[in-house]
């Protein structure tokens, strides 16, 4: 699902954020506003997927840059500035469960790619070897995928969440999820372990047809 450069982060966009930090603090509003455009849509996805209720992810994910502004003047930049938001981000969107006493429900939309020119081939033309059968055994996979991470507990959810869909390295989430690495390391081979012994039957019924 993944490859550990996925969604890294180069040097030159690191020192930009660094420098967008530097002047939030110095006043600039407007250098605050190009940090919540750069990384409004990953925070959105990271809550849609902790919370999968779409009614709430825009109200957790504009409480999530509220309390970065305001905190925004303690980041010493030890970390990165978008592993420090992600963990704002987790912690906004487990304060808002709590206090709401929500069970987390599942949206179609959260089967949706993050970005619409981003979709697989199968979601646009068929090319010569999608057949119609082949389509629906991807759709079926994915969607079986999906449920295997919705019946994670919360926290193997959001390490294998962090690693795969975000392509944060073991380090990068151990920051943002407060824990050590080794346990992060624990929790994405749990949740491995988990979807593929979920999607295993669907992949060996696949196997055995013909198309």
């Amino acid at each position: 699902m993944s490859a550990d450069n996925t969604f890294a982060e180069p040097a030159a966009a690191s020192d930009s954020d660094a420098v967008l930090v530097q002047r939030t603090v110095a006043g600039d509003q407007k250098a605050f506003e190009l940090l919540v455009i750069k990384y409004q849509r990953r925070i959105q996805r990271l809550i849609g997927r902790m919370v999968r209720d779409v009614d709430l992810v825009e109200d957790i994910a504009q409480e999530t840059f509220i309390r970065a502004y305001r905190a925004l003047p303690q980041f010493r930049g030890e970390a990165q500035f978008y592993t420090w938001l992600y963990r704002i981000a987790v912690n906004t969107a487990k304060k808002a469960l709590m206090d709401l006493k929500r069970n987390p429900t599942v949206s179609e939309n959260n089967f949706k790619s993050d970005d619409d020119d981003e979709t697989s081939p199968m979601e646009n033309e068929l090319t010569s070897s999608e057949t119609p059968e082949a389509v629906l055994a991807g759709k079926e996979i994915a969607q079986m995928v999906n449920a295997a991470m919705d019946a994670l507990p919360e926290e193997l959810r959001q390490a294998i969440t962090l690693r795969e869909i975000e392509g944060l390295s073991y380090e990068e989430i151990a920051e943002a999820m407060s824990c050590p690495i080794g346990t992060v390391r624990s929790r994405i081979f749990r949740a491995r372990e988990a979807i593929s012994e979920r999607i295993k039957p669907l992949l060996e019924n696949q196997s055995g047809k013909r198309w």
